[in-house]
């Protein structure tokens, strides 16, 4: 029985996750889609909830939230990403009062960051890589900007419930001090409670709590983790073999300048198809163009919808901002589709959302994240009689070179 089942809000970080634990010893399958799951320490569940509008996001969440239970997981976390992208309108505080109402209990504990990719908390203030993050690249996310460093004031206006703070001056006078300080904010009446993340001793504090009291968590990938290490350690499995050896592709839909960099890393040694979303044939006339392009090409290769600022801003004039990224996502799934039924077993597929429109494209039900290795994480091996073997990368994570390194791996990652 599963100790602890994870809803994450996106499929590269349901990976990232699952690669974390796998790394340690604990096995962690990925759903990609609610169905029969396989003896685990953890299981977690990958959806498209970040950007999707609330009632839709909550309906997956039910849905998946069903499944983990169904599998007989202890307790049931949502995962969302380290700077808990979303808007004023977004959909980790409905997940929050969710939670809440299926275990009957409150406060939620929340926690953003990943202090060793350089996001932080410190004080209730959310840093990226250093700055505040209404003044680094997050505030240009094309869908989910962000636009007020103060987490605690921002959750704030996505639930009726009020967020309560625990700061690091507390969390560095250990689990008992900070035990008092959430007992006295929930007194108060707050419904949920964000805890810094100034530091990786922080967030060991804040699972230690939230092992101790049992209660709701809606967190990023480190206490996640450090949770799941708490309550599964030791609940191991072998590796998932690997599939052999065959051409890479790399599927590419995020946008701004770290992909682009990566991108064009990539196309000094390796072509590279670029799609434009402005181009007003369906979106199946475009995938067929990239796959007759991509019928010439006898080694590695990329298809990418990637667009640099003044590029982002058109597409988005002619189909608003979400419609342009389901157009690029729906174009680079048919092209997946259509270069799996080729014959290609070697996915490499750069941003969050899109990962989850090609994992979608080709049907795939779940998988096995591979420990952390030479591309870090985001490696692994899909289930079934015919495996893949897949990198999902987060659009703003890795060296630039990345993706160049992906598609000459010998597939362990």
């Amino acid at each position: 029985m599963p100790a602890l089942g994870i809803i994450a809000d996106d499929f590269t970080g349901a990976v990232m996750v699952a690669g974390m634990l796998e790394t340690v010893g604990i096995a962690c399958p990925v759903l990609f889609r609610p169905g029969a799951a396989p003896a685990a320490g953890v299981l977690i569940a990958a959806a498209r909830t970040r950007t999707v509008p609330v009632g839709e996001a909550l309906d997956e969440i039910a849905a998946l939230h069903g499944a983990l239970v169904a599998a007989g997981c202890e307790r049931v976390a949502y995962k969302g990403c380290a700077t808990f992208d979303s808007t004023e309108a977004g959909n980790i505080g409905p997940a929050a009062d969710f939670l809440a109402d299926q275990a009957g209990r409150r406060p939620v504990l929340m926690s953003a960051g990943f202090p060793r990719f350089g996001a932080t908390v410190h004080q209730g203030f959310l840093f990226y890589r250093g700055r505040l993050v209404t003044e680094s690249i997050k505030r240009l996310d094309p869908l989910t900007p962000m636009l007020d460093a103060d987490l605690a004031r921002f959750l704030g206006r996505q639930t009726p419930h009020r967020v309560g703070l625990v700061g690091h001056l507390v969390l560095r006078q250990g689990a008992g001090t900070a035990r008092a300080a959430l007992d006295r904010l929930a007194e108060e009446g707050a419904g949920h409670v964000l805890f810094d993340a100034s530091d990786d001793e922080d967030v060991e504090v804040t699972a230690e709590i939230a092992e101790a009291t049992g209660l709701p968590v809606v967190a990023s990938d480190p206490l996640i983790v450090a949770l799941a290490r708490r309550l599964a350690a030791g609940r191991g499995a072998p590796p998932p073999a690997l599939p052999g050896r065959g051409p890479a592709v790399v599927l590419a839909g995020s946008t701004g300048p770290v992909v682009l960099g990566q991108l064009a890393a990539l196309a000094a040694r390796h072509p590279v198809k670029v799609v434009d979303v402005t181009d007003p044939r369906a979106p199946e006339a475009l995938a067929a163009e990239a796959l007759d392009w991509a019928a010439g090409q006898a080694g590695p290769f990329a298809v990418s919808t990637a667009t640099d600022e003044a590029g982002l801003a058109a597409s988005q004039g002619v189909h608003g901002a979400l419609g342009a990224a389901r157009r690029a996502e729906t174009v680079l799934g048919l092209v997946a589709r259509g270069l799996h039924g080729r014959g290609l077993r070697r996915f490499v597929v750069a941003g969050g959302e899109t990962s989850g429109a090609v994992v979608a494209a080709l049907g795939l039900g779940g998988a096995r994240a591979l420990p952390e290795g030479r591309l870090g994480l985001g490696t692994c091996v899909t289930e079934g009689a015919d495996p893949l073997w897949m990198y999902l990368k987060p659009g703003k994570l890795g060296a630039e070179d990345i993706l160049l390194r992906a598609v000459t791996e010998d597939g362990d990652g």
